[in-house]
């Protein structure tokens, strides 16, 4: 019986999703979710790090798209709002936010490119920046 093209491709995508599995992730180690823009010299360097140390990771590229709801959540339980805006950017910069008082939380949320890149989340716990030590902690078996 042949397969039909529908049949095929989520059969490829599952074999792809099996070997995935069974290569990067390590049984009872978390995955670190690295929050960022491929254009972040810092965001390449933890991507970078995990590559090398085979660490477990997800990449979230805040250009291609947007933080859940649920991520958001995650971002304010475990870290301030205040901490997660990076005042050096251009985008801060060019807006005025500087001169103006806004809610860190709500602009956030509607322009992520305020947002300290890259951002770490593994297990509810976050961490703003590169940090290699944080990483090889977090991903350590």
């Amino acid at each position: 019986m042949p397969l039909t093209a529908k049949a095929a491709g989520f059969l490829a995508f599952f074999l792809c999703l099996l070997y995935y599995n069974r290569i990067y992730k390590k049984p009872g180690v978390a995955m670190i979710q690295i929050i960022g823009t491929r254009k972040c010299k810092e965001t390449a360097k933890a991507l970078r790090a995990c590559k090398e140390r085979t660490i477990a990771f997800q990449f979230v590229d805040l250009a291609e798209r947007e933080l859940s709801a649920g991520e958001w959540k995650s971002l304010f339980t475990a870290s301030d709002p205040l901490s997660l805006l990076d005042s050096e950017s251009s985008y801060y910069k060019k807006q005025g936010y500087a001169f103006r008082e806004f809610d860190a939380r709500e602009e956030l949320v509607e322009h992520p490119a305020l947002l300290k890149t890259p951002i770490l989340r593994c297990k509810g716990r976050v961490h703003v920046g590169f940090d290699l030590s944080v990483l090889t902690e977090w991903g350590a078996p």
